[in-house]
């Protein structure tokens, strides 16, 4: 039963999710020091260090955010039994999605110097990509009922 195609597309939106805790949303390079906003916080690193750089300003409500909807898209996947359930948390996780979208783009402006001349990393459009693959769970929970409806016609 765990292998319906919502399970997969809620899978995929938990992924997206994750791996929007390792990549940056948004980089800014101003006077030989390179900012980076992470759903962990603002990273600053100077032109010859390596690594990710130090940790300037957390932002841990954004960071606990995150990890909220990692774990209601993994809850979400194990409620195939409960399709209204699982729907309806699909569309829940849309619109804290959303929300989470814009609150990173609130943060975002949180770079030394503004938005001006930074650069969107790929972290940045990882909401939207979470956000359809939901929207694809909740096709699939719906072709899932109306299989279910017609199989029960048959009985």
């Amino acid at each position: 039963m765990i292998q319906r195609v919502q399970s997969i597309w809620l899978f995929f939106a938990s992924l997206c999710l994750v791996v929007m805790l390792f990549l940056p949303l948004v980089t800014k390079e101003a006077n030989s020091v390179e900012s980076s906003i992470y759903t962990s916080g603002l990273f600053q690193k100077s032109a010859g260090q390596s690594g990710s750089g130090i940790k300037a300003e957390a932002f841990l409500p954004l960071l606990i955010t995150n990890i909220a909807l990692i774990v209601i898209c993994l809850v979400n996947i194990f409620n195939f039994r409960r399709r209204n359930v699982q729907k309806r948390l699909a569309i829940v996780s849309i619109v804290l999605t959303i929300g989470f979208g814009f609150w990173c783009s609130v943060y975002a402006k949180r770079l030394p110097g503004g938005v001006d001349g930074a650069s969107f990393e790929f972290g940045a459009y990882l909401p939207a990509l979470a956000i359809l693959f939901c929207i694809l769970a909740i096709f699939g929970i719906n072709k899932d009922e109306r299989l279910i409806r017609s199989a029960e016609r048959l009985r």
